[in-house]
């Protein structure tokens, strides 16, 4: 049984408005449509807040104050003086950390440790790292002396990370002279939001940044728009594809970080202690809500047992429970729709002849929540082993030798993230070089930098985020 603690819930104070409304042109505006919808905490299923829901008119009002921000304020300031505005944003995300933190929880679902240790640092580290990038463009992009930027930029991000995949997106395009409409997922917009506030306070431009609410179709207007020239889209494939369909023709440019089902394998002569503490992290970090989680697991035979023994171990030491308790490692499903995926997807795990092992807590008795599993059994043909659960389950299979590991890991449509682990330095870079991946971990996992590049390929995407490489999906030059 899990074990017994002592509940220790975070107790900052964070002030959540009952409306919301779009941040446009500097000013908080209401829909065109005067619509609302609500965003639900997903931990015990209460009404956080009403958040204005975005018409096509609220799109193009949004899409406008960006322009007239690129044209007369943002495009033609002095690099250096950009740069102010983004490490005063940095520095404002750090001194709110705790804020951001409780908020992101509470509208996410994802254990407070994680909203407080990952996701605000690392949103600041990207403002802070892009920043001193401002006034050092002609170095980002070979044999160009005067980089030009893109224009007006329509970010699109997911639920999973919405504070750290706004700043992913927002952070490089200003830092290159871009101004930017931003569409949270409408499962979690309020850091979004927040990060409005922020700019606002830290007197960035009117219409240099504007944060549109809505579902889909706000979605859908923003991509569509004319006076749009880049959309920037972090979420599903299937809504990457009709992205991409929609601007095929149109001259916008176009990046895409898209689904994956990344291999992690282990080698017999990996440290099995190690390898195991990975490979939890790869796949239970934010209940495997992530697109680069480790959810296939490759193990080599002849440690096959050992392995599964151990894992099975240490699953019952993770804590399941309320989200801002500080002790929690697995914290609630985002939303009643996922969690029905993923339950659905486990039932036709169990059905298709794979073995389930799962944690043995007692679930609350409100709010979505699925405990950490995982299927040993598993074959290539089960939909566990080929479609993306987006959740905190795991699919084990084995190998004997390192080419069958690499075949069956390259035998999936995405191509975002893996991981090797072995002791051999000369195994993990011929395992690595061959892994159709944007991202090869070896011998960690989710290990995440400002400065280092992230993307994939095929199914996964394309374009890169982090580091120089982030640069220039934003310059026309």
């Amino acid at each position: 049984m899990a074990l017994a603690y002592a509940p220790s819930l975070e107790t900052t104070p964070v002030r959540i408005a009952p409306r919301y409304e779009h941040f446009i042109g500097g000013r908080w505006v209401g829909s065109t449509g005067g619509e609302t919808f609500a965003t639900v905490n997903p931990a015990n299923e209460e009404v956080l807040a009403q958040v204005a829901a975005g018409t096509a008119d609220d799109v193009d009002r949004a899409v406008a104050a960006a322009r007239t921000a690129y044209e007369r304020s943002w495009r033609p300031m002095r690099p250096a003086d950009r740069a102010k505005y983004l490490y005063r944003i940095a520095r404002a995300i750090t001194e709110r950390s705790r804020e951001l933190a409780v908020l992101e929880t509470k509208d996410g679902g994802k254990p407070i440790k994680e909203s407080r240790d990952f996701d605000v640092v690392q949103a600041a580290a990207h403002f802070f790292y892009y920043a001193g990038w401002a006034d050092k463009l002609r170095y980002a992009i070979h044999g160009a002396t005067d980089p030009a930027p893109v224009g007006v930029v329509g970010s699109i991000v997911p639920w999973n990370f919405p504070l750290l995949m706004a700043a992913w997106k927002l952070a490089p395009a200003l830092a290159c002279g871009n101004t930017v409409v931003l569409k949270p997922a409408e499962t979690t917009p309020l850091t979004a939001l927040l990060l409005a506030e922020i700019c606002e306070e830290a007197d960035l431009p009117p219409g240099v940044v504007n944060v549109v609410t809505g579902d889909g179709r706000t979605g859908a207007a923003l991509v569509g728009h004319p006076g749009v020239d880049k959309i920037a889209f972090t979420g599903s494939t299937e809504v990457g594809k009709i992205i991409q369909r929609t601007v095929a023709g149109t001259g916008k440019r176009l990046t895409l970080e898209l689904g994956g089902k990344a291999a992690n394998i282990v080698f017999a002569d990996a440290p099995l202690d190690q390898a195991v503490e990975g490979v939890v992290n790869g796949i239970y970090f934010n209940q495997g809500h992530v697109c680069c989680a480790g959810s296939r697991l490759l193990v080599q035979e002849s440690v096959h047992d050992a392995l599964v023994e151990k894992l099975a171990a240490r699953i019952e030491t993770l804590r399941l429970g309320d989200p801002l308790d500080k002790n929690t490692d697995i914290g609630a499903i985002n939303s009643a729709a996922q969690h029905a995926k993923i339950t659905e997807l486990v039932r036709s795990g169990i059905d298709e002849g794979a073995v389930l092992h799962e944690q043995s807590c007692a679930l609350p008795a409100r709010g979505w929540y699925h405990r950490a599993s995982f299927f040993t059994g598993v074959s290539q043909a089960h939909r566990i082993a080929r479609e993306e659960i987006f959740g905190p389950v795991l699919a084990i299979m084995t190998f004997r030798t390192a080419d069958e590991a690499i075949e069956k890991a390259n035998n999936t449509p995405y191509g975002l993230s893996a991981g090797v682990w072995t002791d051999k330095g000369a195994k993990s870079m011929y395992v690595a070089q061959r892994l159709r991946a944007g991202v090869v971990w070896c011998s960690t996992f989710n290990q995440f930098d400002p400065s280092s590049p992230f993307g994939g390929y095929r199914e996964s995407g394309f374009g890169r985020e982090g580091g120089v490489a982030g640069l220039r999906p934003y310059l026309s030059a």
